[in-house]
């Protein structure tokens, strides 16, 4: 008799739970909705969190990481999902963790997976995430291999978002392949400055308000000048 009503009892807790687990579950589905309606991103973030911590699941923590990402936090994107690369990754985890690393400053880690990202799905923006993480960690060879691509595929429609100024503002995606490749023939050959600025100039012609390959065009035609000069000094 006793066994009997201890399990009673211990069925009637697990219902209980269950039933509790269920209204909480709702109750943030609803707070997560409306918190999305409304443009919250903090309420969004804590109902992914609560969600995540009541019924755990891989979509929930990599939505929740992306959410982390996708508004510039990105140590509590990779705090949510880690760094390592693993097979079965989903796209989406894949992505967080190659521009949170990134932005991070982690090129090298943030090559492997955007590398993984392109094996997958390979398109002309991994190609320039690829080859301007090439040329910061010194693979010009691969770096060139990728601008090829990326010049090859690159559409008119394609833009890509640049942010040293004030002001963000976009060029085309070509254009932006172009100055890539101005910094490569650079790197790979630091005696031709004239081969690195032709190849800005292709940029700058697509996007003549290209303010980043304006600079990087104005530094190299300094250090041609500076070149120059010391080489005059030289013969004197």
């Amino acid at each position: 008799m006793k066994k009997s009503v201890f399990l009673l009892l211990l069925f009637v807790g697990f219902t209980g739970i269950s039933q509790t687990n269920d209204a909480l579950l709702k109750h943030y589905n609803d707070y997560y909705k409306e918190m999305r309606l409304q443009g919250d991103v903090n309420g969004v973030i804590s109902a992914l969190t609560h969600l995540n911590v009541i019924s755990p699941s891989k979509e929930r923590r990599d939505t929740l990481a992306f959410v982390y990402m996708n508004n510039g936090k990105h140590m509590q994107a990779l705090n949510t999902i880690g760094i390592e690369k693993n097979a079965d990754d989903s796209d989406l985890a894949v992505q967080v963790k190659a521009f949170s690393l990134k932005s991070l400053n982690q090129p090298k880690r943030a090559l492997e997976h955007f590398e993984e990202l392109n094996s997958r799905n390979p398109s002309p923006y991994l190609a320039y995430e690829m080859a301007d993480l090439k040329i910061q960690t010194g693979d010009m060879e691969g770096a060139v291999k990728n601008i090829e691509y990326g010049i090859a595929n690159a559409t008119d429609e394609m833009k890509y978002a640049f942010y040293e100024r004030q002001q963000p503002y976009e060029v085309p995606l070509k254009a932006a392949f172009y100055h890539l490749k101005g910094l490569a023939d650079f790197n790979q050959n630091k005696e031709n400055i004239d081969a690195a600025i032709a190849s800005i100039d292709e940029a700058l012609k697509i996007a003549p308000n290209f303010n980043l390959a304006s600079l990087s065009k104005q530094a190299l035609e300094s250090r041609k000048q500076q070149a120059a000069e010391t080489s005059e000094a030289t013969k004197n």
